[in-house]
């Protein structure tokens, strides 16, 4: 029994409504944070060094360039010919309207590119970006909108310097729900001063909010971060592997089955890694998280007893009830 048998991914929830395997391809658009540039806070998050998940960098210039590229390295890997345009580094609302849509239509022109995914913070989705995306969604293109939440406790958002609060988050759930926008929250796992007990919590007050994707993150230290300050003086002890990967299979076992997991851990490599070092090690973390699920009987959702594929394409409306997969 594979991961897939036991969470529902990404990979095979666009398999299921597409017919065909479909890639996200990252894009870099220059754009920058209201946490730093001094909107909402200076300095950005305590945690974030954009470099170490942007390796095209701040700005990676011509969209179509950047697809283009993807697309070959894809095509090489896994002969896939459909693709998300992912909008990844920093906050991919944050411009004026025409700006965004002028980026949004140059991915959604390209070869192959079938929708957007577009990660953002809960503070910088105003109406009329979401009626953007939304006029996209209702021109049949396959539209995500990533939030990073990262945690429900107003205490660690503030004592990370994320400079938003729950309230936001849910707030702009809301309001994508209005339009009939999929939400993708992003959580870190293993935050100061939190344990076990909040990223459960946190779990439970995202899909009370009613979100349809999940990505998984444990913490990790890099360089150039307050983070890793804190790190080096001794302020701030990562978690290990065994226990992210036994609180990964308990956020897991608590998630209904229609939901959709985009993502189950994070990595970075050095020199940007400082710590843990298994954070460098994507695979023998899924592998670890399949097999604690393997030895509870688990699956997304609650027991295993046997074998299931991943859960069909859910529609919109059906994922705002209480969704099985038998």
């Amino acid at each position: 029994m594979a991961l897939t048998d036991r969470v529902h991914t990404l990979g095979a929830a666009l398999r299921a409504r597409h017919g065909v395997r479909v890639h996200k391809l990252t894009v870099s658009a220059g754009f920058v944070c209201p946490n730093m540039d001094g909107t909402r806070g200076r300095g950005g998050c305590t945690f974030c060094n954009n470099a170490s998940f942007s390796p095209q960098g701040y700005d990676g210039g011509d969209v179509a360039r950047q697809l283009a590229e993807g697309r070959a390295v894809i095509a090489r890997r896994t002969g896939a010919r459909r693709y998300l345009a992912y909008f990844q580094a920093y906050t991919n609302t944050y411009a004026e309207l025409e700006r965004l849509r002028a980026l949004y239509d140059a991915a959604l022109a390209q070869p192959g590119v079938i929708g957007l995914s577009i990660g953002t913070r809960p503070d910088c989705v105003p109406d009329p970006v979401l009626d953007l995306l939304a006029a996209y969604r209702d021109r049949g293109h396959e539209i995500w909108l990533e939030l990073g939440l990262q945690s429900s406790f107003d205490e660690t958002l503030a004592r990370v310097n994320r400079g938003h609060g729950f309230e936001e988050y849910r707030d702009a759930v809301r309001r994508a729900h209005l339009r009939g926008l999929e939400v993708c929250t992003h959580l870190i796992v293993g935050l100061p001063g939190e344990t076990e007990w909040h990223a459960r919590e946190t779990l439970n007050r995202v899909l009370e909010a009613g979100t349809e994707g999940l990505k998984l993150h444990p913490l990790h230290v890099v360089r150039g971060t307050r983070l890793a300050r804190d790190w080096r003086a001794g302020g701030y002890r990562p978690w290990t592997q065994d226990e992210y990967v036994t609180t990964a299979a308990d956020l897991i076992a608590m998630t209904p089955p229609g939901v959709v997991f985009h993502r189950l851990t994070a990595t970075a490599r050095a020199p940007l890694l400082l710590a843990p070092a298994w954070c460098a090690a994507k695979w023998s973390v899924l592998n670890a998280i399949e097999a604690e699920l393997v030895r509870r009987g688990t699956c997304q959702g609650g027991a295993c007893t046997r074998p299931r594929p991943a859960c069909p394409g859910l529609s919109f409306e059906s994922r705002h009830k209480e969704a099985t997969c038998r």
